[in-house]
């Protein structure tokens, strides 16, 4: 029997990223963008710093958005999501402010962290083996689950919300060439793309990725969506099993390629953005800034304003301890 085909996730049009921001205002914070004071030589660099939202995690654009396109009439049985720690974060929050239940499937290996943060929220937590997570998120849910899925990357509505940050750099950064995101599933790099490109031709936004664990990047030499063997990391928030076939023909119309960065190399750059910036980030969201210092090698032409996307800061504290005393976890 053929296998049925795989529906490609449409991205979003500007006018849904737009109706996203006039949906989200009250909800969600317009982050900072601020200069990083780099070392000589190095590209002018500027932070989109969404570890500053309510969660401390860019996720509650997306998560909100998808929740305000939903009747209330159908929110009854609650929410739920699949997620390592930051899209629980802000699916919980979105129940708690709509007064209905929320229940996150995580990872057995999920950051204690996160799942504080998730408790916190008053979201039940379902911890299940690694892959049985994230065949949910394939699968788009579970059948023994009460509510809405509200999925962490692959959904219009989601990278419509995530896409809003596009419009707020762009509304006060001109002339800015490159935009670096950090590839997970792909929602929030295929959500700024989407909006960034139609507002500017011409600007890139490219994929910051881990060495050991860049579906994205593999994906992209085969010229087909991947499954890879990905080597875990502190760095929770990317570098997943593969990139899901319904994300692909975002990515490849949207995303102007990918790059990858060291374990190492990401450490040092979560250890900078506190030291320099007075920035927690966790290690996903200090991945666009260590690919900005010291990946760009491959790109023509050079760029020569960047603003990366600082995606979230909640990291365990043990962890960014021992990054600020100079250990790689």
């Amino acid at each position: 029997m053929t296998a049925a085909p795989v529906r490609s996730i449409p991205a979003p049009t500007l006018a849904q990223v737009q109706l996203a921001a006039q949906r989200i205002r009250h909800d969600v914070l317009r982050t900072p963008l601020v200069r990083y004071q780099g070392d000589p030589g190095e590209p002018e660099i500027w932070l989109k710093l969404e570890n500053l939202q309510p969660i401390g995690s860019f996720k509650l654009r997306g998560a909100m958005t998808r929740v305000a396109g939903v009747p209330r009439s159908l929110l009854g049985g609650g929410l739920y999501t699949a997620s390592a720690g930051n899209m629980a974060q802000g699916v919980a929050y979105a129940a708690r402010l709509l007064g209905v239940p929320a229940s996150v499937v995580v990872p057995e290996s999920a950051p204690a962290t996160k799942l504080a943060a998730v408790e916190r929220l008053g979201a039940s937590i379902v911890r299940v083996p690694y892959d049985e997570w994230w065949t949910t998120m394939k699968e788009h849910g579970r059948a023994d689950m009460p509510g809405i899925f509200v999925h962490p990357f692959a959904d219009t509505e989601v990278m419509a919300g995530n896409g809003t940050i596009a419009l707020e750099i762009l509304d006060e950064l001109e002339d800015v060439d490159t935009i670096l995101v950090p590839w997970g599933g792909g929602g929030l790099t295929c959500g700024i793309a989407a909006a960034a490109r139609a507002m500017r031709p011409g600007i890139r936004v490219i994929a910051c990725e881990v060495e050991g664990s860049a579906p994205l990047s593999a994906s992209l030499r085969a010229g087909r969506p991947l499954a890879i063997e990905n080597q875990r990391s502190f760095i929770d928030g990317i570098g997943g099993k593969g990139v899901f076939p319904e994300m692909w023909p975002c990515a490849q119309q949207l995303v102007s390629g990918a790059l990858t960065t060291t374990v190492g190399e990401v450490a040092e750059a979560v250890r900078l953005l506190a030291q320099r910036a007075h920035i927690v980030a966790e290690g996903a969201g200090a991945a666009a800034l260590a690919v900005a210092r010291g990946g760009l090698g491959a790109l023509t032409p050079m760029p020569k304003r960047i603003v990366c996307i600082v995606s979230g800061g909640n990291i365990d504290a043990a962890i960014l301890a021992s990054i600020l005393s100079g250990a790689v976890p």
